[in-house]
Order: C-alpha cells, then structure tokens, then sequence
C-alpha cells in the first residue's frame, strides 16, 4: 500500500504505518525500539493496534525513521493528533521571504543552469540561462507544471540533444528510484515507469567517459558539446513541509570549455 497516499489516513491506524516505514527502512522492531529508547514489545504493541502511541513517542519513532515531515503529519493525525509541522502552499505570503531566497538562489548560479524543483520534480522556479538550454522543445513539455525528469528523458524534450543519452537516463531513474524510497510517493513511482518506458540508445562501445567522476549532462547545441555536473541544495533546516521538499539543482560546467562557452553567453551584447 502507498505510504504517501492521503486517503490511507481514514482507513489505517498509526501503528501500521509505522510499520511499512520501519520495513521500508529495513529495520527490525529491536532496531527500531532501541534507536527510539524505547520497548521492543511496545514498539509490536503499536503496529498492531494493541497501543496507542502518545504524541512524543510517534515523533521520536518518525524522526528515527526518517520519515518526510508531510508523512510525520499524516502519522499524527492518524494517531489522533494535531500535525506538527506547517504545509503551507508555494503562494501563501508567508513564504515571500523564502521565495525571494529562493529566487535569488536559482538566478545567482547564472551563467550556469539551475532550477527549483518540488517533492515531484516539477519545475518551480528557474534562470533564464536553464529556459535558454530547453528552448526548442515540445511546448506542452513546458505547460505548469513541467517535470524535469520528463523535460529532458521525454523523446519530444531534450533527449535527442543529450549525446550520452542512456547513461544520463540511468542516473536520471536512480535519482527517482532513490526519492520513492525515501518517501513513497505514488506519484513518483508513475513516473518512474514512464520514463522507463522511454526509448533510450544502447551503451556505447566506446569505453564511456573514462575521466568523468559524475554522470554528466552532455548536450549537444548550436555552440557545441556542452557538459554539466549535477549539484542538489536541499534546505535542511525546514519544518514547513513545502519547504523541506523543495531541492535546487543546479548544472555546472563539466570542463573548461563549457565553462568558456557559459560565460561567453552570459556576457552582455555590445554595439560598435
């Protein structure tokens, strides 16, 4: 059963969800007890129904599972209680301080790619240096919101430009597979099989990159073979939910002449 499905809440007690994360995160009741500091017996008593967590203790066994703040909500209030961490929406004013960090953030990193993206990789801010990359797509790949995974794997988005096409989709489905497992969203596991879906090139022969340390992004363009590294900013210190999902990724470049070329472009024009 998914763990992140909101419908679950009315029909699943608190017990049994702590026990799909403890057996997602592969811990045995004991583990699981003693990380808490608390019984084993107490820990098997709540997964059955048989106890009723108190509020402490079902944060305490959350936070040692790490379990995402929006679920730790759902564990709450499945047990009774009142949530404890804010879930605010992208426009609620609260968060226009963030924003503006957030914003600052993304075009700061100019002249190299980077964007905001949501717990399902949905583009929520981006610069100017990242629209100029993906112009020429499909437009309804660019309709709100847009999925980076699908803006650059779909075979109407960047894929025909990405020159090591199999191996980027490679990392592209591990960085997925990786945020299901940490949180278990149905969604993201949708969109896990799309994407495998996708028709990709076979391996080349041709030893790969052998002096890569990254899987990178290598775009064919106009000015050439651009390569890019990969870096994710997550805000570790959130206790708004929203903002705890939010990742910033920005694309730096691989070698000094995609280096050369960014900045190149990111000069500004001069007349005679």
């Amino acid at each position: 059963m998914d763990l992140s499905d909101d419908r679950t809440i009315s029909t699943r007690h608190a017990g049994e969800m702590l026990r799909d994360w403890r057996q997602r995160r592969r811990m045995t009741q004991q583990d699981l007890a003693t990380a808490a500091g608390i019984s084993t017996r107490l820990v098997g008593a709540m997964e059955t129904g048989q106890a009723l967590p108190n509020r402490d203790i079902v944060l305490r066994l959350a936070e040692r599972l790490d379990v995402p703040l929006r679920m730790r909500n759902i564990l709450l209030t499945a047990a009774g209680y009142e949530p404890a961490f804010p879930m605010r929406v992208l426009n609620d004013p609260v968060l226009t301080g963030v924003w503006s960090t957030i914003d600052r953030a993304v075009r700061g990193q100019s002249p190299s790619p980077a964007l905001a993206l949501d717990r399902r990789w949905s583009i929520v801010a981006s610069n100017d240096v990242l629209r100029r990359l993906v112009a020429g797509v499909d437009p309804a790949l660019l309709s709100t919101p847009h999925n980076w995974a699908r803006l650059t794997l779909h075979p109407a988005g960047l894929a025909p430009r990405i020159a090591n096409l199999h191996e980027w989709h490679g990392y592209i489905l591990g960085r997925l597979r990786r945020l299901f497992e940490a949180a278990g969203d149905p969604v993201v596991a949708d969109l896990i099989e799309e994407i495998r879906d996708y028709p990709i090139p076979r391996p080349t022969d041709d030893g790969g990159m052998p002096n890569a340390v990254a899987v990178p992004l290598q775009l064919m363009t106009v000015d050439g073979l651009l390569s890019f590294y990969s870096a994710s900013t997550v805000f570790g210190s959130a206790i708004d939910v929203m903002l705890a999902e939010l990742t910033i990724e920005t694309l730096y470049p691989a070698d000094p002449e995609t280096d050369a070329i960014m900045r190149q472009k990111a000069q500004p024009a001069t007349g005679d």
